[in-house]
């Protein structure tokens, strides 16, 4: 992916280190884990809507764990490079979504991004390193702790930068949701039916961030040729690692669609595509769609 050189948004938070909690990890008691096991416990809680204290505590066979975490660099440092990349990617979401929201009559509200360690305070509540990335309507702000990339190679072996930056774009994608008023209705219509039918909407929203994150890559790549050959396929791998079905298959358990609340990996790697081929808004209403 071809970003260095690229505009630095001056939205993104750094608040790794700070008193928040970050290298002294976060509090399940005294008992520590790998890393292996908190990645299973964080790809899980992310992407099934599990609690991460709840598969820590079951995947190390009951009790109360700690997390050890290798302390960072802060963003200040200049070989912060990995930094340095969320800012880029951020600002060309923010190039992207402002001319797309232009060319609609409206203006687009740019999110914050926050860089954090072990654990943050959100307006949504207590944000944790094994939530994942993640987005916050109610502040407007995506957040990530960037050990995130390293346990998604570590795990299912899915490296590149545009898969990295298909996961920044995933969260601006649920921003571009609040701002179109999507996601309160959606929330209103979960909150109305049984779990079976909050699952089914939030799987249709999630599918539509995907879309709306391809939408991102085409545009980034008209106007900035930001793809280099093999990109597209980093992000379709990780979007096939990160689908429901192969996350319930891997942990050795049933799949079970009911519970889905992403989407099968072909759902994803589908709704990507259609995002990154077409560049058009309209043809991610996953809501209307009949085959997901």
């Amino acid at each position: 992916m071809r970003w260095d050189g690229n505009r630095e948004s001056d939205n993104v938070e750094d608040v790794r280190g700070d008193g928040g909690g970050g290298r002294g990890g976060f509090g399940f008691g005294g008992r520590s884990i790998g890393i292996g096991t908190l990645l299973i416990a964080l790809v899980g809680s992310y992407f099934l809507g599990v609690s991460p204290a709840t598969l820590l505590n079951l995947l190390s066979g009951g009790g109360p764990v700690a997390v050890q975490q290798q302390q960072r660099p802060h963003a200040t440092d200049p070989n912060d490079r990995q930094a340095k990349f969320v800012r880029v990617v951020l600002a060309d979401t923010e190039d992207t979504w402002g001319e797309l929201f232009k060319q609609q009559g409206a203006q687009y509200e740019r999110p914050k991004l926050q860089l954090f360690s072990g654990r943050t305070q959100t307006s949504c509540g207590a944000g944790l390193t094994a939530t994942g990335p993640f987005y916050c309507p109610a502040d407007h702000k995506v957040y990530i702790d960037l050990s995130f990339y390293r346990l998604m190679e570590e795990r299912f072996g899915v490296s590149g930068e545009f898969a990295k930056a298909y996961v920044i774009a995933h969260e601006v994608g649920h921003h571009v949701q609040n701002l179109m008023g999507i996601a309160a209705k959606v929330d209103a219509a979960r909150s109305r039916g049984s779990e079976r039918q909050a699952n089914a909407l939030s799987v249709r929203m999630e599918l539509q961030a995907d879309c709306f994150a391809g939408v991102w890559g085409y545009h980034a790549n008209r106007a900035r040729s930001i793809l280099e050959q093999g990109d597209i396929e980093t992000a379709l791998s990780a979007a096939t690692a990160i689908g429901d079905d192969t996350l319930q298959r891997q942990a050795g358990g049933e799949v079970v669609p009911d519970s889905f609340t992403h989407g099968t990996s072909e759902q994803r790697v589908r709704w990507f595509t259609k995002g990154i081929k077409t560049g058009d808004i309209a043809q991610c209403n996953t809501f209307e769609a009949r085959q997901l």
